[in-house]
């Protein structure tokens, strides 16, 4: 007889930049032989079949999906602003869901005995089940190494007075450029670079507290799991240990992913967005270095605004550019902002599209910039291929990230929050033909042999994915 494969129960947020490195993590311990239930919304799993991420189901008897309620209605789109209605429902409803799907799961007896779950951080809800069943449990923070230190000391910063805010005008009065001198290996951060859910007058804000609650609950699981690697963060890193001992880090998931089991799995995707993979052909025809990638990720939304004015710095610089531009990326709908004469200058060098494979696109040769809202997954990526940053953050750890790539590791250039045309214009320039984007180039190569060094047979991330496993075999 075959010995029985341990089985781990993935469970990520439900959104686009947490369930990605959660579905890496998951395709990881699917090729060192574990039995797989990977749990989405109900929601989010219709989701993935329209945008054909889930062709071949049908492939893998030992990767399997599963769903749980989120508890919003139908009707909901799940945006940014919908947020903190999820951090309300899913905690109760999810967690009732959840609970039924792990009896489900133990009394069944078509898959093996569940050996371990691992959550997504702030799904620490999950955290209850696992004790109930006497189930080992470890999460994934998806933040950078930064961002979850910052996170870490949301209870601190409650404490001496910074949370709430006093009043609405801390927010444009300075008051956020107040240099905090007392955390650990964060030399030189500012308020407004720490995770944004402290800019709040309201004490009982959902996002603050959901996230206070979560990082709390991490000194819970048997182990917490970060998306970096040791170089890039370490002194980052050091000072979380002190909080979390049981610490591994296995990023870049992307790279670990591709070095460890490059063809794992790949009929089975976890982009929420139908990917236009005719952009690749496109960028076949620009020369090496010459075209700038713009994406602002999956979640944020901007003004119509904000849209021509990046719109017209980007068609301005005369450079090349691929942008994704989601349906929902502006607010109150964005069809007519674009203008005719926007799409005719740029007729000959701009692509615009709803989605794309975005490892594929930053590895592509002719990519030479990447205009980016700084989400983990998106700084992570382009580490793992050397292109450097325009940075323009909006929310969470995103700011947090835009600093260290500006200040500490050298690999970025930020964009003023009241963004303008001649800002962006002036800004891609510099990226792609002036000295400062020269440097910026170069730093970003260095870490990608860094990333690189980190995640082949022997680095530090290597080996530690490598201890998950032996640990997890072990239960």
């Amino acid at each position: 007889m075959e010995p029985v494969k341990p089985h781990v129960v993935c469970i990520p947020l439900p959104a686009q930049g947490h369930i990605n490195p959660m579905s890496k993590l998951a395709k990881l311990l699917h090729f060192k032989g574990f039995h797989i239930t990977f749990v989405h919304t109900e929601f989010n799993y219709h989701r993935l079949l329209e945008s054909k991420a889930l062709d071949s189901l049908g492939d893998s008897p030992d990767f399997r999906f599963e769903t749980i309620i989120d508890g919003l209605p139908s009707t909901n789109p799940r945006g940014i602003q919908d947020l903190p209605d999820l951090c309300l429902t899913i905690p109760v409803q999810g967690l009732r869901s959840f609970r039924e799907l792990i009896m489900k799961l133990k009394t069944s007896s078509d898959v093996p005995p569940i050996t371990c779950i691992i959550s997504d951080g702030v799904m620490s809800f999950t955290l209850e089940v696992a004790d109930e069943f006497g189930i080992p449990e470890m999460v994934l923070f998806t933040p950078s190494a930064c961002g979850m230190l910052g996170y870490l000391h949301y209870e601190d910063l409650k404490e001496r007075g910074y949370f709430p805010l006093k009043d609405e005008s801390q927010l444009s009065n300075g008051y956020l450029d107040a240099e905090i001198d007392w955390i650990p290996a964060m030399k030189g951060i500012r308020l407004r670079e720490l995770p944004t859910f402290i800019r709040t007058t309201n004490p009982h804000d959902t996002m603050f507290n959901y996230n206070l609650q979560s990082v709390n609950n991490a000194t819970k699981a048997a182990a917490v799991i970060l998306n970096t690697f040791d170089d890039l963060e370490h002194q980052v890193l050091d000072a979380i240990k002190t909080k979390l001992t049981n610490l591994y880090t296995i990023g870049p998931l992307s790279l670990l992913h591709r070095q460890v089991c490059p063809k794992n799995l790949d009929s089975i995707g976890s982009n929420l967005w139908e990917e236009d993979t005719q952009c690749l052909a496109w960028l076949d025809k620009w020369e090496p270095c010459s075209v700038v990638y713009v994406n602002f990720g999956s979640l944020i939304t901007v003004t119509p605004q904000q849209l021509r004015e990046f719109a017209w710095g980007l068609a301005d610089s005369k450079y090349p550019f691929l942008w994704v531009i989601r349906t929902d990326l502006v607010n109150g709908g964005g069809e007519d902002v674009l203008s005719t004469e926007f799409m005719k200058a740029i007729s000959d060098r701009g692509l615009l599209v709803g989605w794309c494979p975005q490892e594929r696109v930053l590895s592509h040769r002719c990519v030479g910039g990447f205009l980016t809202h700084c989400g983990w997954n998106s700084t992570m990526e382009s580490v793992c291929e050397g292109v450097p940053l325009i940075c323009w953050p909006f929310f969470a750890d995103q700011q947090m990230n835009c600093f260290y790539c500006c200040e500490k590791w050298g690999t970025g250039m930020e964009i003023d929050d009241d963004v303008k045309k001649e800002k962006v214009e002036s800004l891609v320039r510099e990226l792609m033909e002036g000295m400062k984007g020269h440097c910026l180039r170069l730093k970003a190569m260095d870490w990608k042999k860094k990333a690189e060094a980190a995640t082949s047979t022997g680095g530090s991330s290597y080996i530690n994915f490598d201890n998950i496993v032996m640990q997890l075999k072990r239960k």
